[in-house]
């Protein structure tokens, strides 16, 4: 009987640590393709003794690769536990194995940034910052520890994730699961960055729509170039201000994006996203797009809407 080739934990840790080092030789080629292979090279060893195997396993895994740095770790372990099927004579070809590290790889990526660059990490480092702030030490120490604590902890975790799920993907290679862990992680990841558009894409439109004057006693009358203010007038000017009472001008002025306020909030920015994903869709360049929202933004500029 023909002695099975598992890998141990030991092996598995062994990947997850050389993971750290996935955009070590990242490449505009294939991307992340080297260290993705370098990851994968203590199991390769072990799973095939014989070197013409591994050369050939290593060089499947020299294919384009891309995604987040810290979403490899699940598709890191789908792909052990896949290699350690077809090292055991299952009847796994080289696209099975292509086919769900680009499956996964895509969905997966959108989940990265919103997670880990744009929430943990500046709450790890808002804390931090409050601390270091007032003198204490354990401000960089505290994001140091819990930033690479949550880090390492995830690539396990999640590695450990796929490496056990593996194997019901393999047997269904049809689309079952992989299609489920996809969608799942589609979802997740357009209801995050949903959220992202309306607070990182700004626009703003100080295009003027009236100008109506205001009454006498509706606006402040600031003290002449030769007179003093106080610092009584000052305040109550100041307060009147702030709690609306009167205005700083003779007249109000209302903007195509005080309009575009009242009515939806955030409109014209979700419609510009809106319209960047139908451009992607109709095949149009990203580089196309960009150059493209430029041009708009002076053009709008010059014009006086933007």
């Amino acid at each position: 009987m023909e002695r099975k080739v598992t890998l141990s934990k030991k092996d598995r840790r062994s990947v997850m640590l050389r993971s750290q080092f996935l955009q070590g030789s990242w490449n505009y080629e294939r991307m992340q393709n080297g260290g993705w292979a370098f990851a994968l090279i203590p199991a390769l060893k072990k799973l095939y003794p014989n070197k013409e195997d591994a050369t050939q396993a290593l060089k499947r895994h020299l294919e384009f690769f891309n995604t987040h740095p810290y979403i490899a770790a699940p598709i890191l372990g789908v792909t052990l536990a896949l290699e350690e099927d077809r090292a055991n004579g299952a009847e796994i070809d080289d696209a099975a194995i292509q086919g769900v590290k680009v499956g996964m790889m895509g969905p997966l990526a959108g989940i990265g940034d919103p997670v880990f660059w744009f929430t943990v990490r500046p709450i790890l480092g808002a804390i931090a910052a409050s601390l270091a702030l007032g003198g204490s030490i354990l401000g960089p120490l505290l994001f140091f520890i819990a930033w690479n604590a949550i880090r390492i902890g995830f690539l396990w975790y999640t590695q450990e994730f796929g490496y056990k799920k593996g194997s019901e993907i393999t047997s269904d290679l049809s689309g079952g699961i992989l299609q489920k862990v996809t969608k799942g992680a589609s979802i997740l990841g357009m209801f995050v960055m949903g959220i992202l558009v309306q607070r990182w894409t700004n626009i703003s439109f100080p295009l003027v729509v009236s100008k109506v004057p205001l009454d006498d006693k509706a606006f402040i009358h600031f003290p002449g170039e030769k007179e003093h203010i106080t610092g009584g007038v000052l305040q109550d000017i100041i307060t009147k201000v702030q709690s609306g009472e009167y205005s700083l001008t003779p007249e109000k002025v209302t903007t195509l994006q005080d309009n575009l306020n009242r009515l939806i909030p955030g409109f014209a920015a979700l419609l510009l996203t809106f319209v960047c994903m139908w451009l992607l869709k109709r095949k149009v360049s990203p580089i196309i797009i960009i150059f493209g929202l430029f041009a708009l933004g002076i053009l709008a500029h010059v014009a006086g809407v933007m």
